[in-house]
């Protein structure tokens, strides 16, 4: 897989999945636009990946501000071929009945209404080319329900449906929209959690333990690469088996 003459912008790309891909996408000849919310993350990512990579801060959930990252991604690196809509909240753990609704309301605002701007703002321009390649980021509470998460769940559900609508639509302009579905995987979020708990997840997943950032930075590359070209409108699970079997 070859990014020559490829522009991806990646969100939530100052630490883990976004990260992982943005270095994988740098090294395979891409030019890559990483935008998080902190500048120093995003400087040392920068640094590290090269001259291949420009960065611009934004919190997602604030449309003036992710457009402007996106406008400046154009500036520093040229018409945005590729996009990675990465950036997400957890959304806390909350029984239904407490549910706050500004976290239910800034949920979904990061989760799913950014994605939605993200898409909205750089397909003009894949249009007009006639090409280009939309992933985003679901959770296997795309298609799981989970108690005490109402606005993650929700989000990410409709996350699912969005990239869906988008790859019907834009498949005549030679646009593809692929949602890849993360199990437990090896980031931040999950270095917190107790040894004991750990264990209880990782006897979930059949492979019994959980992915690394690297494994699904890959399935990420494949899916935004023109070796993916016939493959879009698809949720792509990487998560040991986890969604798809059932133990007893």
């Amino acid at each position: 897989m070859h990014f020559d003459n490829h522009h991806i912008a990646i969100t939530g790309a100052s630490s883990g999945i976004g990260l992982e891909t943005a270095r994988m996408l740098a090294a395979r000849g891409a030019r890559v636009t990483l935008i998080a919310r902190r500048s120093e993350k995003l400087e040392e990512a920068q640094a590290e990946i090269g001259a291949n990579a420009a960065w611009a801060v934004a919190d997602v959930g604030e449309r003036e501000q992710l457009d402007a990252a996106l406008d400046s991604a154009v500036e520093q690196n040229g018409a945005i071929t590729g996009l990675f809509a990465n950036a997400g909240l957890t959304g806390g753990f909350t029984p239904l009945l407490d549910y706050p609704g500004d976290l239910w309301e800034d949920t979904l605002k990061v989760n799913l209404s950014s994605v939605f701007w993200a898409i909205q703002k750089v397909l003009p321009a894949m249009v007009e080319a006639k090409k280009g390649s939309i992933l985003v980021t679901g959770s296997m509470a795309s298609k799981r329900g989970m108690a005490m998460n109402p606005a993650y769940v929700a989000s990410k559900h409709g996350l699912l449906g969005l990239s869906r609508a988008v790859a019907m639509e834009m498949a005549p302009h030679g646009i593809r929209c692929n949602c890849v579905i993360p199990g437990f995987i090896e980031t931040e979020a999950l270095a917190r959690i107790p040894e004991e708990q750990r264990g209880l997840i990782e006897k979930r997943v059949p492979q019994r333990r959980m992915g690394s950032v690297q494994e699904l930075a890959e399935v990420a590359v494949f899916l935004l690469s023109d070796s993916a070209s016939h493959v879009t409108g698809q949720d792509w699970a990487v998560d040991g088996g986890t969604l798809q079997t059932l133990e007893v």
